[in-house]
């Protein structure tokens, strides 16, 4: 029996007029359920207000939609007629054909699609530009938004030369996250600038692990370009298995050990801030270190304007959740709370070469209260989302 490696998400490869095309024949075609026959785009149709509470996800590749259509099936994330909105830019590396097919295939009709066309650059990433209309749009007709994780963004968008170690696949992305993050947030960018979050400061707003990094570059933050070499001095796999798991933040077996179908991501304990989220909203103390399950090789760096770190690695160096001062329904983690793997009981990961395959669940049913916490931050967001929708 083949066990399929576990790896992070990625963004797959097309040449951005291809994608234009493809965005173009799907404007076409006959849309999904709840799509606009002309264009495709779901919220240019949508109403600005109804009973379902509407969620936006940018970049709707087929794993972040799979994990949605997992949590959802399994109630953690109950929100009864959800309607989720994947959001992406047509110049992208993904054209979305084949997550467009996936939903179809698989009856989901709670899932729509909305590309943006809007012209944008790195110059005019961080000030109002032609993809404001399209944010405010999102802004007024949905409940929240996920930033999900992903290739390394470029590092000239937070002003810094790019590391060899970094890999840059997906400008186009970047670009619109990053630019969606600050207009909505604000940043030390344009400190006069103001935030669309004014207008709906109880709006829902999750990062995950590039979302993370893509909130803290959108408010005026950078990132550690590699975080083996840049926080701990490690230049090889073999130095860098010497620190343990609580360092590694990715699998180093995973580069010695190709052969061996090792999963990428790795699981390390998490310090909680005594102010956090996670302690005085989701009930958890600070001396618990629940598991986290991450596939990073960078972090946060210099802090974004307004936001405050509220979880960290056990040894302090690395920061694993921020929280913002002024919009308390804005989250990011740099872990991995959203991956279906978490929930499945089959032993099909390997960690480290000759030992036995285990299941994810059962490292977070084995390490009290890791299971729960993973769950709470969707029961958390999912209030969040309601609550957005009610005001």
């Amino acid at each position: 029996m083949r066990i399929p490696a576990l790896r992070p998400p990625r963004s797959g490869g097309a040449v951005a007029a291809f994608a234009l095309v493809l965005v173009l024949v799907f404007s076409a075609a006959a849309p999904l359920a709840g799509q606009t026959p002309a264009s495709g785009r779901y919220l240019d149709g949508a109403p600005d207000k109804d009973a379902a509470v509407r969620l936006a996800i940018f970049n709707p590749e087929i794993f972040n939609i799979r994990a949605l259509a997992d949590l959802r099936k399994l109630g953690i994330l109950d929100i009864p007629g959800l309607v989720v909105i994947g959001v992406y830019h047509v110049r992208q590396a993904d054209d979305f054909a084949d997550s467009r097919r996936y939903v179809e295939e698989n009856g989901f009709d709670w899932f729509k699609f909305h590309p943006v066309a809007a012209e944008i650059s790195e110059p005019v990433l961080y000030k109002k530009n032609a993809c404001t209309p399209e944010l405010e749009l999102i802004l007024n007709k949905t409940d929240g938004i996920i930033f999900f994780g992903g290739p390394d963004a470029p590092a000239s968008i937070y002003g810094e030369k790019t590391s060899l170690l970094a890999d840059i696949t997906d400008p186009f992305r970047h670009y619109l996250e990053a630019s969606a993050v600050f207009q909505l947030l604000g940043g030390s960018q344009d400190p006069k600038f103001v935030p669309l979050l004014e207008a709906r400061p109880d709006f829902a707003v999750l990062g995950i692990c590039l979302g993370l990094q893509t909130m803290n570059i959108g408010t005026g933050g950078t990132l550690a370009q590699d975080i083996r070499w840049d926080v701990y001095g490690k230049t090889t796999f073999e130095d860098v298995i010497t620190l343990g798991p609580e360092q590694w933040h990715t699998n180093p077996y995973r580069g010695l050990f190709p052969l061996d179908r090792l999963m990428g991501y790795s699981f390390h304990s998490l310090q909680l801030g005594d102010q956090s989220v996670f302690v005085k909203e989701m009930g958890f103390r600070s001396s618990d270190h629940p598991r986290a399950l991450s596939a990073h090789h960078q972090a946060i760096g210099k802090m974004g304007k307004d936001l405050v770190a509220t979880a960290s690695s056990r040894d302090g160096r690395i920061i694993e959740a921020v929280e913002h001062k002024r919009y308390r329904s804005v989250l990011g983690v740099q872990f991995h709370p959203e991956h279906y793997a978490l929930w499945d009981a089959e032993p099909r990961y390997g960690t480290k070469p000759g030992e036995p395959r285990t299941s994810l669940r059962a490292i977070l049913e084995g390490t009290p209260p890791s299971l729960a916490f993973n769950q709470k931050i969707w029961a958390w967001f999912a209030a969040r989302l309601v609550a957005s929708h009610g005001r």
